[in-house]
């Protein structure tokens, strides 16, 4: 008969499971509750930071504000006249809502529906107030969205009507100014003194008069109304938008009075565009990649500017700031499974120490069992049921706490942790089990015995040497490609599996360390008992003799080093990005306070930093020009780095009076240039290509290039990858005086000095920098994981330890009973108890944040923890070394605890059961 059919099935003795359970309970239990923490940490953390991912890509669309907007221009068709005038279009207004349901069409349904209800926008030129002595400009400017325009209430007058109510009229090019109607805001008319009927007096930048006229004075149902932000002077007077001291006024136009205010301006000078603001609440990870993709698309097939005609013309950074959303997600999200794959690497060495005590202590009975015949697929199902049945319950219970914490549950991080504990009972059990009744013996001959012992130890080094292959195949790769996921269309991703060895460096370098280590230890204790076996301590001799026995087990050590050295890297990347985060506002904003004056306001930006300067409270006040993708030449190939035309020596005193790095080539853009006619630069480029001794050519319109030397390394300004620095006054010289567009302002006093600028101009505080980045969701939720982190892996190590004393336990306290019949009192017993514990527990104190540290430093820099602090180049590695001190000391603590509570619980064992053990 064939083998197979004399087969059957395992057959589970069920009394049997049961009675181990109940016999076992506190193991169980003890293994049970590891499972489901760590359950609940691995099912929670990756939900909690896509939900993160989430508010963060929600949260860049509102900080970016106007600048995400998705805008399309489209000019108008010529009114050319049959006789040479202009011809009056009376159904302007309905050309303008065709033109919004054009551009509506044009986005697709999916970009449609995150983007909020289209908004016309019809404004006119810039016409001046001539009346008064104080510099006020004027827009009449015409709202429309699918509901018809914000809706007001005409306190007095009327909306504004048609001048000529005739079908067609045509007006001679050069004749007198066409009449236009306006409304005015209550603000704007108790500002302007006006009233219903009065003409505004009003000249364009040629001088030419215009005829507008007050017909009403209204009052916005709803100020919040999104229309009226693309518009804010139809609510109010808007001070310093067009330059230091002049006040904006605004004029709401209607659909009949819109084809008036056509004919009052030349051809060109009445723009229509059609803005669509995104719906922050609708973005999620899940669909920036398509929208950002569809957005360039539109973009792509945007008609040219040049072109007159009515073809619409796409304008959007909704792209940009999407793909910079998500590659911080994507960072963050690779950053957090490299820590959680060091969690689980640690939690699974606990169960694989758990599982080892429990078999220890089921080994009589196991053995028992088999020698009565029990077969070993019947043992290892037993065990292998009730472990299963443990495992699954403990996740099930881990992941509905964290389904009721998360909004969702990762469900396939907790699969390697209900893994090792289904599986590292029976496994060690069954070994038992298969030991108990193996027949072979030891043979006689030592050759023979040599090579057992070889064969064992190639088998160690072959284990070693595989671990040691994917540590180094994991650190190159990592090195190699980075960490940030990247999809076939070039958008960062999602995790994907191409990531699973560089994601793994961190807990493979850790467990070769280990195994270093683990090689050393019995070499030391050797070393440490020769020594004590030249002493005249014999205390010395039991315990440095007990810590030889012990020090080849493999399980404790390793356990030990990993999760001290996972929590050390866990609080080291915690305290760089907090650091990073410090840097990176100062290196954004680079100062205490910035101003980012508006070109139409830049001309008074000397004065204004002179009056910035004489505030109280304020230090260092630098004024420069500061220009994104200059026309910079390298040769032949065209550069976009940001030009910074500064003050040399002011901004090198204002870098020294921060904590920015000092500069001290700065000094060399005073010297003069290295060839003749050259003006000397400093120069930074995220890619190397701009390096000391390049030379450049800075274009400019009326005139011949400058030819510039790059004479060293720049400074980083804002964060911008590639950077030019000249000095202002040689700049001049070679006749291209810069008018200053950004203020720098350092000192206790900055804040209050420049919220007070009265000038049309972007204010950036550090300090709202910093408090923006730390309270990003992602930058808040990687914190979180970090600390949290760190905290399971030192319980986990602290867990580690009791494990590994207490199975050693009986052994050990066996032993030590021993030697107290021939003389040793139970202080010594304690002492030589330490004896053997602590050499595990020193080493994984000592060596363990020294092993964190070291990974930190070769890690650190593939993570790109740039994306997350904002700096311009990835932080160095930030050691907290009294948090360090504060881990070594617990696990110290720890074990130095473990001996007087194993004495305490052995008091009572008497000497005749240890003198007939073994009988």
């Amino acid at each position: 008969m064939k083998r197979w059919l004399t087969r059957r099935w395992p057959a589970p003795h069920w009394p049997s499971i049961r009675g181990r359970g109940r016999t076992d309970a506190g193991p169980l239990l003890l293994t049970a509750a590891v499972i489901a923490a760590v359950a609940l940490l691995a099912g929670a953390a990756p939900a909690l930071l896509r939900a993160a991912a989430d508010n963060a890509v929600q949260d860049t669309v509102r900080r970016a504000g106007q600048d995400s907007n998705v805008l399309v221009h489209a000019d108008w068709e010529r009114d050319d006249g049959p006789t040479g005038g202009r011809v009056r279009a009376p159904r302007l207004a309905d050309d303008v809502d065709t033109f919004r349901a054009r551009a509506s069409h044009a986005l697709g349904p999916d970009l449609d529906a995150t983007l909020l209800p289209p908004i016309a926008v019809v404004d006119g030129p810039i016409l001046h107030i001539t009346d008064g002595n104080a510099p006020r400009t004027f827009q009449f400017t015409y709202l429309a969205s699918d509901l018809g325009g914000p809706a007001v209430t005409w306190v007095a007058g009327s909306a504004p009507g048609a001048t000529r109510p005739d079908e067609y009229v045509e007006t001679p090019y050069g004749g007198p100014p066409w009449p236009v109607q306006i409304g005015l805001s209550e603000a704007d008319a108790a500002a302007l003194h006006l009233g219903t009927g009065d003409r505004i007096p009003l000249s364009d930048g040629r001088g030419r008069d215009k005829d507008v006229r007050v017909s009403g004075i209204y009052r916005p149902a709803d100020s919040a109304d999104p229309a009226w932000r693309l518009a804010p002077s139809l609510l109010s007077p808007l001070p310093g938008v067009d330059g230091v001291g002049t006040t904006r006024y605004g004029g709401l136009l209607s659909r009949e009075s819109l084809p008036d205010a056509r004919l009052a301006v030349d051809q060109d000078q009445l723009r229509r565009t059609v803005h669509f603001a995104p719906r922050p609440e609708a973005l999620t990870w899940d669909t920036t990649a398509e929208l950002a993709s569809q957005v360039v698309k539109l973009k792509a097939t945007s008609g040219s500017s040049g072109d007159r005609n009515e073809s619409l013309k796409w304008e959007s950074q909704l792209d940009t700031a999407l793909r910079d959303a998500r590659a911080r997600i994507s960072a963050v999200l690779t950053q957090a499974a490299v820590l959680l794959t060091g969690v689980l690497a640690a939690t699974v060495l606990v169960l694989l120490l758990a599982a080892d005590l429990l078999v220890r202590r089921r080994s009589p009975a196991l053995i028992a069992a088999r020698q009565r015949g029990a077969a070993l697929p019947d043992v290892g199902a037993e065990l292998l049921v009730e472990s299963a049945v443990l495992s699954l319950s403990a996740a099930a219970v881990g992941l509905a706490l964290a389904g009721a914490a998360a909004p969702g549950v990762s469900w396939t991080w907790a699969v390697p942790v209900i893994l090792a504990g289904a599986v590292a009972g029976p496994a060690f059990g069954t070994l038992v089990a298969a030991r108990a009744s193996r027949d072979r013996r030891q043979p006689a001959n030592p050759a023979a015995r040599r090579w057992i012992r070889v064969t064992g130890q190639l088998r160690r080094a072959a284990v070693e040497a595989a671990v040691g292959i994917a540590a180094v195949a994991a650190f190159g790769a990592l090195h190699q490609r980075g960490l940030l996921p990247v999809a076939p269309d070039g958008e960062t991703g999602e995790l994907t599996g191409d990531l699973i060895l560089p994601i793994s460096a961190l807990t493979l370098g850790t467990l070769v360390g280990a195994l270093v280590l683990l090689r050393l230890l019995p070499l030391g204790t050797r070393f440490a008992l020769r020594q004590a076996l030249r002493s005249r301590r014999p205390l010395a001799v039991f315990g440095a003799a007990r810590a030889a026995t012990t020090a080849g087990r493999a399980l404790p050590l390793l356990t030990l080093v990993s999760s001290t050295a996972l929590a050390s890297f866990a609080l080291i990347l915690g305290a760089t990005v907090t650091r990073g985060l410090a840097d990176g506002a100062w290196s954004t904003v680079g100062a205490d306070a910035r101003l980012d004056v508006s070109a139409d306001a830049d001309a008074t930006t000397p004065a204004l930093a002179e009056r910035i300067a004489a505030a109280p409270g304020v230090n260092q006040v630098v004024a420069a020009r500061v220009t994104d993708s200059a026309r910079v030449f390298t040769e032949s190939t065209p550069l976009a780095p940001r030009l910074v035309i500064v003050d040399a020596g002011a901004f090198q005193r204002l870098l020294a009076t921060t904590p920015l790095p000092d500069a001290p080539a700065l000094a060399r853009l005073t010297a003069p240039g290295p060839g003749t006619g050259e003006i000397p630069a400093l120069v930074r480029s995220s890619d190397g290509e701009l390096r000391t001794g390049t030379r450049l050519q800075l274009l400019r319109d009326d005139g011949p290039a400058i030819q510039l030397a790059a004479v060293g390394t720049a400074p980083s300004v804002g964060g911008a990858g590639d950077v030019v620095i000249v000095d202002a006054a040689a700049l001049a010289d070679a006749g291209l005086p810069a008018v200053p567009n950004t203020v720098w302002v350092s000192g206790p006093g900055a804040a209050g000095a420049v919220s007070n600028s009265d000038v049309a101009a972007d204010v950036v505080l550090r300090a709202d920098v910093l408090r923006g980045q730390r309270m990003a969701p992602l930058t808040k939720g990687l914190l979180r994981l970090t600390w949290t982190a760190a905290a399971v892996l030192l319980a986990l190590g602290l867990l580690g330890l009791a494990l590994a004393a207490a199975a050693g336990a009986s052994e050990r306290w066996q032993t030590l009973t021993r030697l107290r019949t021939l003389g040793l009192r139970p202080r010594d017993a304690r002492w030589v108890a330490a004896g053997e514990l602590l050499p595990p527990a020193v080493v994984a104190a000592v060596c363990g944040p020294l092993l964190g540290a070291l990974l930190a430093r070769l890690l650190l820099g593939p993570l790109a923890l740039r994306l997350v602090t904002g700096q311009a180049a990835d932080p160095g590695p930030v050691l907290p070394w009294w948090l360090l001190g504060l881990l070594s000391v617990a696990l110290l603590a720890a074990a130095g605890t473990v001996v007087p509570v194993e004495s305490a619980l052995r008091r009572r064992d008497r000497l005749s059961e240890v003198l007939r053990a073994g009988e």
